[in-house]
C-alpha cells in the first residue's frame, strides 16, 4: 500500500511543479494550440495556448512509478511495464501528431491513415507482448480470454484474434479519450476517474488473489499490486495536471496527452480481466465516441437517400452540441464529470456486486 500511495503523491507533485515550468517553456518557443475553423467560435480565445501537455503527466508518471519501486525496493513486472510502454508509446504518436500541427500552423496533424498506422504499431506490439511472460504459476499479463469483470469462459480467442481484439480496443479508447479532450479540463478530469477506479479494483483484485488467497472468488490476475501502483501514479499525474488544465486552461494535454490516456486505460483494461466493464468505466468516451459516428452515419444515410444531408447533433464530438445550445465551457465540462463520476460509480458497483455474489 505504501508504493501505491507513494508513486502517486511523486506524479502528482512532479505535475503541479512541472507543468509550471512546461507552461513557460512551451509559451516561450511559441508551442500554441491550433484551434479548428469550424468549431464553436467561443474557442478562437484558446488559440496560441501551450500544447503538448502531455509530456510532463507521461514522463510524471513513469517516474512517480520507477521512484516507489525503488522506495520499497521492488522489481517492476512485466504487467506494469506493458501498461506503462502502451502509455508512452501511444504518446509518442500523438507528440508527433501535435508537433506537425505547430510546424504546419495548422488545426490538423498527422493524416488519418498515418497516425492510425502509429497506434496500430503500437498496440499489435502490447497484445503479442502481452500474451507472453508467464509467471511461476503460468499467468500471463493478457488473457485469451475476453473479460467482463473476470474471463468469460466460452470467450476464449486464439492468439490472432487476441491481437484483434486487443487492438480494436487501445484504438478506441485512445481515440475516445482524443475527442474528449475539446474543454479545458474535460478529458483530464474523466480519465482521472477512471485511473481513480482501477486503483481501486486493483487494490481489490490484490487482496483476492489466487496466488495468496486461493478461492472460488479469487481474481486470476497476474500482477494486481503492480497495477495498483501505475494506476495510482495515473491518477496523480492527472490530479497535478488538472490544476493547470482547468478552466481557463493554462495548457493543453495535445494528443500527447489524450492518446497516451486512451492506451493506459484500454491496458489496464486487458491487464486486470475488465475489457467489457472499462466501456462502462469509461463511459463518457463511449457516449461521446457514438455521437460522432451516429453524426456522421445519419449525414452519410441521409444524403444518399434524399440527397440532402441531416445531422443528429448541431456539432459533435458531443460536448460541442451542448456549447452550441448555449451551454457555457464550464457548465459542460461540470455536468459531463457528474456523467463520468456516475458511471465509475456503477461500474464500481457492478464490479464488488458481482464478488458478493460470487
Amino acid at each position: 500500500m505504501i508504493s501505491i500511495l507513494f508513486g502517486g503523491a511523486v506524479s502528482m507533485v512532479l505535475t503541479l511543479i512541472g507543468t509550471r515550468w512546461a507552461i513557460a517553456l512551451l509559451a516561450k518557443r511559441g508551442y500554441g494550440q491550433e484551434i479548428r475553423t469550424d468549431g464553436p467560435t467561443s474557442h478562437a480565445t484558446k488559440r496560441g495556448t501551450p500544447t503538448m501537455g502531455g509530456l510532463v503527466f507521461i514522463i510524471a508518471t513513469i517516474v512517480g512509478y520507477f521512484a516507489a519501486k525503488l522506495f520499497t525496493m521492488t522489481e517492476p513486472t512485466a504487467s506494469a511495464l506493458l501498461v506503462l510502454f502502451l502509455f508512452a508509446g501511444m504518446g509518442a504518436v500523438g507528440f508527433v501528431d501535435d508537433f506537425i500541427k505547430i510546424f504546419r500552423q495548422r488545426s490538423l496533424g498527422l493524416r488519418s491513415k498515418a497516425k492510425l498506422t502509429g497506434q496500430t504499431l503500437i498496440a499489435v506490439t502490447f497484445a503479442v507482448l502481452a500474451l507472453q511472460f508467464p509467471d511461476a504459476r503460468g499467468q500471463r499479463p493478457a488473457s485469451p480470454f475476453i473479460s467482463f469483470i473476470r474471463d468469460i469462459s466460452w470467450l476464449h480467442l486464439i492468439p490472432v484474434l487476441v491481437v484483434v481484439w486487443v487492438l480494436l480496443l487501445i484504438n478506441g479508447m485512445s481515440n475516445g479519450v482524443n475527442l474528449a479532450d475539446g474543454l479545458d479540463g474535460l478529458a483530464a478530469g474523466a480519465s482521472m476517474m477512471v485511473f481513480g477506479a482501477y486503483t481501486l479494483i486493483c487494490i481489490w483484485q490484490f487482496n483476492q488473489s489466487c496466488a495468496t488467497a486461493p478461492g472460488s472468488k479469487c481474481y486470476e490476475v497476474r500482477d494486481p499490486h503492480d497495477l495498483a501502483v501505475v494506476a495510482a501514479a495515473l491518477t496523480g499525474a492527472l490530479f497535478g495536471f488538472l490544476w493547470w488544465n482547468a478552466s481557463p486552461a493554462k495548457i493543453f494535454m495535445g494528443d500527447t496527452g489524450s492518446l497516451s490516456l486512451g492506451g493506459a486505460v484500454a491496458g489496464l483494461a486487458v491487464m486486470t480481466r475488465t475489457e467489457l466493464l472499462v466501456l462502462l468505466l469509461g463511459g463518457l468516451f463511449v457516449m461521446i465516441t457514438a455521437s460522432v459516428i451516429l453524426q456522421v452515419s445519419i449525414f452519410k444515410f441521409t444524403k444518399a437517400t434524399t440527397g440532402t444531408g441531416k445531422r443528429l447533433f448541431l456539432m459533435t464530438p458531443l460536448h460541442h452540441h451542448f456549447e452550441m445550445l448555449g451551454w457555457e465551457q464550464i457548465n459542460v465540462v461540470i455536468r459531463f464529470w457528474i456523467i463520468q463520476g456516475l458511471c465509475v460509480v456503477i461500474g464500481l458497483g457492478l464490479f464488488y456486486a458481482e464478488w458478493v455474489a460470487g
